[in-house]
C-alpha cells in the first residue's frame, strides 16, 4: 500500500491537472471530468470493521458491493442506500459524489454517516480528519466536507462510515393517487409517528416503504391501507428506484429529454415546469425528478426551483456549458474558493468537475 501512495504522490507533485477515478461508475456526473486519469481502484480494502461499534474504516477504492456483503453478514447496512449506477462503484467515488437512496427522508444524507477520512492534498501530504466516533470534531467537520466534493480538494484515501443495523421488518404499500394529493400525504403522514423509510410519486402511484419493529410496520398498515407487494417485488421497486433503472429513468431519453433533479421544500405544490415533462417525487416530496426538453433553458429551470423555494442541477444528458449546478452565491463561491485554495493551491483535483470556473 505505501508503494501505491508514493505512486500517487508522485501523479500530485507532477504538477498536471488530475482526473482522479475509481470504477468510472459515476463519470457522467457533474461536469465533464478533465486531466490525466488518476485510478485509485488499487488502493482497496477494508482496514477496520468491528460490527458492535457501528462503524467500518475503507480505503478509497474499496468495491462498495464488498463493503455492502460485509455488512449485510452481520444484518448491517449503509442506512442512507449509497446509489451505485454500476459494478465497478467505489467507496471512495461513494463519497465523493455524496448521492443518497430512498433512505434518505428518514435517515440522513451520506455526509450525516461519514466520521472521519484521511485524504492527499495538492502537496502530496496525507492528512488525517475525524476519528470513529460521532463526537470527534473541534473547528471545521472537513470529513463531512469531503462528502458531494467531487473529489475537488484532494484524494480521499480513507474513510469511516457509521453503520446501523438492518430493520427488523419491512413493508411497502401502494396507492393509485395525482401528484398533489400524493405530496399532501405525504406531508400529513410525515408529522404521524409511522415508521416510513421511503416514499415514491410517479405516474398516478404512490409506493410507500415502512420500516422498523414488525409491530410497529403491521400497525401502520393497517392504519393506511393500500396495496400491500410482495417482498420480492418492493425489495425490486426500491432497488431500480435507487438505482435509477425505473422506466422513468431510461437513459436512451435523456438526449431528448434530460433529467433535473430539484430540491425543493418537502410541502411544496407540483412544479410547473416549461414542457410539463415526466416528473418523480422522492424523500416525502423534498426531492423532484425532471425530464424535460432538450432545449429548455437552464436558467429558466433554476428559476422555477427558486420559486418554489428550492435549486436545481441537471443530472443527467443536456448541455453541460449552462452549468450541471445551481450557481453559487457570491459569499459561497468566495468560500468555496478559498477551501479549495488551502487543500489544492495549483488546480490539479478534478479541475472544473462542479464548476467550470473551480
Amino acid at each position: 500500500m505505501e508503494l501505491i501512495l508514493q505512486n500517487f504522490k508522485e501523479q500530485i507533485l507532477a504538477g498536471r491537472p488530475l482526473r482522479i477515478r475509481g470504477g468510472a461508475s459515476k463519470d457522467w456526473y457533474g461536469q465533464t471530468p478533465q486531466g490525466e486519469l488518476l485510478d485509485t481502484r488499487a488502493y482497496a480494502g477494508i482496514v477496520d470493521y468491528e460490527p458492535t461499534e457501528l462503524v467500518v474504516t475503507a480505503r478509497c477504492g474499496t468495491p462498495l458491493a464488498e463493503i455492502e456483503a460485509a455488512l449485510a453478514a452481520n444484518n448491517q447496512m449503509l442506512a442512507f442506500e449509497p446509489p451505485h449506477f454500476g459494478p465497478g462503484a467505489t467507496v471512495g467515488g461513494m463519497i465523493a459524489c455524496g448521492l443518497s437512496g430512498p433512505a434518505r427522508q428518514a435517515v440522513g444524507a451520506a455526509r450525516d454517516f461519514v466520521l472521519g477520512a484521511v485524504l492527499m492534498d495538492g502537496a502530496g501530504d496525507v492528512l488525517h480528519f475525524g476519528g470513529q466516533v460521532m463526537k470527534n470534531v473541534a473547528g471545521y467537520d472537513v470529513a463531512r466536507l469531503l462528502a458531494g466534493s467531487l473529489g475537488c480538494l484532494g484524494l480521499i484515501l480513507e474513510v469511516s462510515i457509521k453503520v446501523l443495523p438492518l430493520p427488523f421488518a419491512s413493508a411497502s404499500l401502494r396507492f393509485q393517487m395525482g401528484q398533489a394529493e400524493a405530496i399532501r400525504r405525504l406531508n400529513e403522514w410525515g408529522g404521524r409517528p409511522l415508521p416510513i423509510s421511503a416514499s415514491a410519486w410517479c405516474d398516478e402511484v404512490l409506493t410507500l416503504r415502512l420500516s422498523g419493529a414488525q409491530a410497529a410496520v403491521d400497525a401502520a398498515c393497517v392504519q393506511l391501507g393500500g396495496e400491500r407487494l410482495a417482498p420480492e417485488q418492493a425489495a425490486a421497486f426500491w432497488r431500480d428506484l435507487r438505482e435509477q433503472r425505473l422506466a422513468f429513468f431510461d437513459p436512451a431519453n435523456f438526449d431528448a429529454a434530460p433529467l433535473w433533479r430539484l430540491s425543493v421544500p418537502s410541502a411544496g405544490v407540483p412544479i410547473a415546469s416549461p414542457g410539463m415533462g415526466p416528473t418523480l417525487i422522492e424523500w416525502g416530496g423534498a426531492q423532484r425528478w425532471l425530464r424535460e426538453p432538450a432545449d429548455v433553458d437552464a436558467a429558466r429551470m433554476r428559476a422555477i426551483a427558486a420559486a418554489a423555494g428550492g435549486h436545481a442541477a441537471m443530472f443527467r444528458g443536456g448541455d453541460k456549458e449552462q452549468g450541471v449546478f445551481q450557481p453559487l452565491q457570491p459569499a459561497v463561491e468566495k468560500i468555496h474558493r478559498k477551501l479549495k485554495a488551502s487543500f489544492d493551491p495549483n488546480g490539479i483535483f478534478n479541475c472544473g468537475r462542479m464548476y467550470p470556473r473551480l
